[in-house]
């Protein structure tokens, strides 16, 4: 099955202002009526809950069980899950690295999605639902203030999310699997492209990664200071 999404296309572009407007739009209701917080984040949160148990189902039905290459082992998958945890229970070392993974992760897979299938098909709409809605719950956690990046959370984020990549990439290893694109970069057009080849694009994304996250935490660190 092949898919006719067109890289930054008409449907594209508006799924991408989509996202930040929905944002937006529900953080704002959540600052000017602080009662309905609690309501709105536990909503989404079962709402992205329920939408992975359902891809989970259809993935189980139409391939059955995979492994070693079917596993929820990608970096937004960590951060879809950790997401969730955030919005559930508001905890705040998970909402950090949540806070990072989504921002800097699940953006970029909603800029050059790697998919496989139509527009207008169940797959892709939910890639978009998933990462779309990771992005919408952080922000909204966020800019609804109700909750934010401690002092000294950049690095905690990035020790704790390279030590899973270092588990991940034992398991690449040892089932010669490819997971968070650690072996090799992703068939689709991706911002790896631009970081030479392997291995050297993991050394340069790293790199990048910690800029990014020093951009992400900027507006805190203005703040604190």
């Amino acid at each position: 099955m092949a898919t006719d999404f067109v890289l930054f296309g008409p449907t594209h572009l508006l799924i991408v202002a989509a996202i930040p407007t929905l944002a937006a739009a529900v953080a704002f209701r959540v600052r000017r009526r602080p009662a309905s917080a609690r309501r709105l984040r536990l909503a989404a949160g079962i709402f992205l809950l329920a939408n992975e148990l359902v891809w989970y189902g259809y993935k189980l039905h139409h391939e059955g069980i995979r492994y070693p290459e079917g596993l929820p082992l990608q970096l937004c998958d960590l951060a879809l899950w950790l997401t969730v945890i955030a919005a559930l229970t508001l905890h705040q070392l998970t909402y950090e690295v949540a806070y990072f993974a989504a921002l800097g992760g699940s953006t970029m897979a909603v800029l050059t999605p790697e998919l496989w299938a139509p527009t207008l098909s169940y797959p892709t709409i939910y890639f978009f639902t998933a990462h779309g809605g990771v992005i919408v719950i952080i922000l909204l956690l966020t800019w609804g203030k109700l909750a934010r990046p401690r002092p000294g959370c950049l690095w905690r984020a990035f020790l704790i999310l390279n030590a899973y990549a270092a588990v991940v990439g034992a398991f690449n290893a040892m089932h010669g699997t490819n997971y968070m694109f650690l072996c090799q970069k992703p068939s689709s057009a991706s911002l790896l492209d631009y970081f030479g080849p392997w291995p050297v694009y993991i050394v340069v994304g790293e790199g990048v990664a910690v800029l990014a996250f020093y951009l992400l935490h900027l507006p805190f660190r203005a703040a604190d200071s």
